[in-house]
């Protein structure tokens, strides 16, 4: 018998499903998951993937050639977008309001999120010369995460599921609640927190 959660991937004890709530969101994300983060206790891309129906999430570090990815991209009914901090990237503030200003016949809207470390993000887009041609957004709303048991070189770095957030809530958080997304988070991060040896939290992340 396996000793990990076949649905969230996580050891049993620390399974995140009893907290995951679905939500409706008209945006689609798009996961790409480096393959060091998918067994990570800590990882959050699942608290994602498992409580937004119409996402997606694909796990390697060269997606040139990753036939679902490359279809996305190439279908003529979406707009995507990539996060990622650039010097030309549009702020997550100004797509919203682009973004309400569409029609219903307008394109659907697609963000990709790269689920690892700065540096291995960073090596997942020079890789993967598909996200080249991509638009790129940043979330100009965040102020500094809550990722206390992993440390950031960034002040205002921030986890996939926030960075989910932040982006959702910029542009559909006038009309759907995702802080779900956040709750479980903070619970995860609370429990994981609760396994460690007294005085481990407050030595290496106080």
């Amino acid at each position: 018998m396996s000793r990990y959660c076949e649905q969230c991937g996580k050891a049993k004890k620390a399974c995140i499903c009893k907290w995951i709530q679905t939500i409706d969101a008209k945006t689609q994300l798009c996961i790409l998951q480096h393959p060091s983060e998918v067994n990570r206790a800590i990882g959050t891309a699942r608290i994602l993937s498992l409580s937004l129906a119409n996402s997606a999430m694909f796990v390697g570090e060269d997606f040139s050639q990753h036939e679902a990815l490359n279809a996305l991209l190439d279908d003529p009914t979406r707009d995507v977008w990539l996060v990622y901090p650039s010097d030309t990237s549009t702020a997550i503030t100004e797509l919203a309001v682009r973004e309400q200003s569409f029609t219903q016949t307008e394109k659907s809207l697609t963000l990709i999120l790269l689920d690892g470390t700065w540096k291995k993000a960073y090596k997942m887009w020079q890789l993967s010369t598909n996200l080249h041609t991509l638009p790129t957004v940043n979330l100009d709303n965040v102020s500094s995460g809550n990722y206390r048991i992993r440390k950031s070189p960034r002040e205002a770095g921030v986890s996939t599921v926030e960075a989910g957030y932040l982006a959702l809530t910029a542009l559909e958080g006038n009309k759907t609640d995702f802080t779900p997304l956040l709750a479980t988070f903070n619970r995860m991060i609370e429990f994981q927190i609760q396994q460690m040896p007294v005085g481990v939290f407050e030595k290496n992340y106080g």
